[in-house]
């Protein structure tokens, strides 16, 4: 019987367009400036792990701003990247710059599971601190109290690894075959099968990634009953 529900965000409950061109865009736009203004404060950490995985660890403040936007456009899931993402947006979205964008058809999903009683958490390669923005400063309403707790990449591993699913399970106490995953990227539905979850892929229309066999694929979250599953 699955009593827990783990959502991706981009392209699963939210466009993926909203997030790469209000996140990042926010981002890209500010992250030079900030990494110079907090180099030896908030960004001290993330200016070394930056250095480290671009093998650079001569590089300037400025050399490294260009590096960590250089993997922002080429969608690099680095750690260093999500932290400073997390800290740059925190701003927007308390001045209303930002809000978390959802497909219609989640909030209505995400009352009515929280209600059955099942707990719903969120698994995206965006830092804890973005998801919980994403989420607490919804367009519409906020979402957040409907949210049991979030893991990123820090806190759980790649989306693509068995082993981070194994250790998501383990943080929350519960069977991986009590556990459904729902998410739009084939790779990460499979290493959530793998690690003993069940899982639904998402299918929206306009969005990038295709179906592939053998998940079962909806497009939107009024087809899925977690019971059923």
């Amino acid at each position: 019987m699955i009593t827990t529900v783990v959502v991706d965000i981009e392209g699963t409950t939210s466009p993926t367009s909203s997030v790469r061109e209000d996140l990042y865009g926010y981002t890209r736009e500010r992250l030079p400036a900030w990494l110079a203004e907090n180099r030896t404060g908030a960004a001290a950490p993330i200016l070394a792990a930056a250095k480290a995985q671009a093998g650079q660890p001569s590089a300037e403040t400025d050399e490294v701003a260009a590096i960590l936007c250089g993997w922002l456009d080429s969608d690099v899931k680095a750690e260093s990247l999500k932290a400073a993402q997390g800290l740059i947006c925190a701003e927007g979205f308390r001045n209303g710059a930002l809000h978390g964008e959802f497909f219609a058809d989640v909030p209505p999903a995400l009352r009515a599971w929280h209600a059955d009683g099942l707990a719903v958490y969120v698994y995206s390669s965006g830092s804890v601190r973005n998801q919980q923005d994403w989420f607490t400063f919804a367009r519409g309403g906020e979402l957040a109290s409907l949210v049991r707790g979030y893991f990123d990449l820090s806190t759980a591993g790649g989306k693509r690894e068995p082993s981070s699913y194994e250790k998501i399970a383990g943080a929350i106490g519960v069977a991986g075959d009590r556990i459904l995953f729902l998410s739009d990227h084939p790779d990460e539905l499979d290493a959530a099968v793998a690690a003993g979850w069940h899982a639904v892929g998402l299918a929206r229309p306009g969005e990038p990634n295709p179906p592939r066999p053998p998940h079962r694929w909806v497009d939107t979250f009024a087809d899925i009953d977690p019971g059923a599953e």
